[in-house]
């Protein structure tokens, strides 16, 4: 069957058609000369581009922040505590989950703690994330539920928890969370991905997140029903079985949130000198070098892309370091072949550069990550120092180098919205090092393939390239929408050629 999509414009020429025929874009150019289609979209104008990919995701706890307990907008603790008391009011049984909360500049000049938690839950466990969801307050209920939690690196009495305590505690809590209820969550995220222009997402999973079961559940649904396309990742190392789920689940590779480090709001990110407003620390280093050599080798004579979680500079120096040793061990060409990926990535110097073009690996990067906390006088100033804060998330000089960029969410960190993450990269808070607009663009499109070594060679919107296409309520080229810092509603999408949502 095939389908015409005419009267539109595509990227910066309009009066175009697209035609798709099994899949792929078939046909492509001025629409009176369009072939015919057994079905025909009128595009009344409206701007065609290729769907977004949201290159790092998780999908449960999106989904879970989306249809539950939201506490980005809370500006105290008094403010988080109502919305929690008003959330356990409306679900007056099983585990309580929330994500989003951040104690920076709030007036109490502190977070929540399990007290908190515990004179609004009772006996009921409870996990409320961070905003950057690599610390969370937990109830007494969930504590009691962990054994040797006490014992763990990062406990806290104040149920405040941090590296290995708090992955104990998310483990637990997403244990909790019924078949239902995450099935449910997320149908939320690839519906509210789709209604956003993302006809593709990222999937970063691993045994600290949510689990195998989870990840194969979410894969079942993406390829049973229509919507957005899963790209599944697996973040454990080789020497602990991860390659095993890699192959057994058919996953893209055995990385994306493989944790490294943790994130700067909750000082656990790898540091080579200690926190501007935490000087008794640097952070801490997840795991050996000699375990991150095994994992890259590993990975790369099985042909399979390994993926790595580092924020700090040195934790992305010991996994520079690491890959570097398989290079010298089986060769750059190897290595080169599997583009092994950095996820986040927001600090690094010209020496990272040099490394990451040479062995031609990936950086996945989240703009919303500068936007919400860079510049002069955001969280990374407070915890960084103003010239440390001033050099994170380089995305110019990462494309100026030469090192291929993917731009994802980390959603529920920040939310889905691939259009402010593209003018996010382009306004960066620190003048010099956003990207061009659409360089901005493609790496939130074509980029996200590449990243994930599934791109077409031709690119994203040429004929015989998967048909993976958003079409946008809008009769702006796409120069203006870039230009004018525009976000047009999605009219619809096609995934493969099939199309999701109203394109009557």
């Amino acid at each position: 069957m095939s389908l015409l999509i005419t009267d539109v414009t595509v990227g910066d020429r309009p009066g175009r058609a697209v035609s798709v025929v099994d899949g792929r874009i078939a046909w492509l150019g001025d629409a009176a000369d369009a072939p015919a289609g057994d079905r025909v979209i009128a595009g009344a104008g409206a701007l065609v581009t290729p769907s977004f990919v949201d290159a790092h995701v998780h999908a449960t706890a999106t989904g879970l922040a989306l249809t539950g307990l939201d506490l980005h907008s809370s500006l105290s603790v008094a403010d988080a505590l109502a919305a929690l008391r008003a959330h356990v009011g409306r679900t007056p049984t099983g585990i309580v989950l929330g994500t989003g909360w951040d104690e920076t500049g709030w007036p109490e000049g502190r977070g929540l703690t399990r007290h908190d938690l515990d004179a609004l839950v009772g006996d009921r466990p409870a996990y409320l994330a961070r905003v950057d969801v690599h610390s969370a307050t937990v109830s007494t209920a969930l504590l009691d539920r962990i054994p040797g939690i006490t014992g763990l690196p990062g406990y806290d009495p104040d149920g405040q928890l941090r590296i290995d305590a708090h992955h104990a505690a998310r483990q637990a809590a997403y244990g909790a969370v019924g078949a239902d209820q995450r099935r449910a969550a997320q149908r939320a995220t690839r519906a509210a991905a789709a209604a956003l222009g993302i006809g593709s997402l990222h999937e970063m999973s691993g045994p600290e997140i949510a689990g195998a079961d989870d990840l194969a559940g979410l894969l079942a649904v993406a390829a049973e029903e229509p919507g957005p396309l899963v790209t599944g990742y697996w973040g454990e190392l080789a020497e602990r079985g991860g390659l095993d789920v890699v192959r057994e689940l058919g996953l893209a590779g055995a990385g994306g949130d493989l944790f490294c480090d943790g994130a700067f709001g909750s000082h656990t990110a790898a540091l080579s000198a200690p926190y501007a407003d935490r000087p008794d620390t640097s952070g801490a280093l997840r795991f050996e070098t000699a375990s991150l050599v095994d994992h890259v080798r590993a990975c790369t004579q099985a042909s399979i892309q390994a993926g790595f979680h580092c924020i700090g500079d040195a934790a992305v120096g010991q996994v520079l370091d690491a890959v570097g040793a398989v290079v010298d061990q089986l060769g750059v060409a190897a290595v080169r072949a599997c583009r092994h990926r950095l996820e986040h990535l927001e600090m690094c110097d010209d020496a990272v550069l040099d490394r990451m073009r040479a062995w031609g690996m990936v950086a996945s990067v989240q703009p919303a990550f500068d936007a919400a906390w860079g510049g002069d006088a955001g969280m990374y100033v407070e915890r960084l120092g103003l010239d440390r804060a001033l050099a994170t998330n380089p995305f110019a000089d990462l494309a100026d180098a030469g090192v291929p960029l993917a731009l994802g969410s980390d959603a529920p960190v920040t939310p889905l919205d691939p259009w402010g993450g593209v003018h996010a990269a382009v306004d960066h808070r620190t003048p010099g090092s956003g990207l061009r607009p659409f360089d901005a663009f493609d790496a939130h499109t074509h980029g996200g393939w590449y990243a994930a070594r599934a791109e077409h060679p031709v690119g994203p919107l040429a004929v015989g390239a998967p048909a993976h296409l958003a079409l946008w309520a809008t009769e702006q080229t796409l120069s203006a929408v870039l230009s004018q810092r525009a976000v047009p509603s999605c009219r619809g999408l096609l995934v493969d050629g099939e199309p999701i949502g109203d394109l009557a």
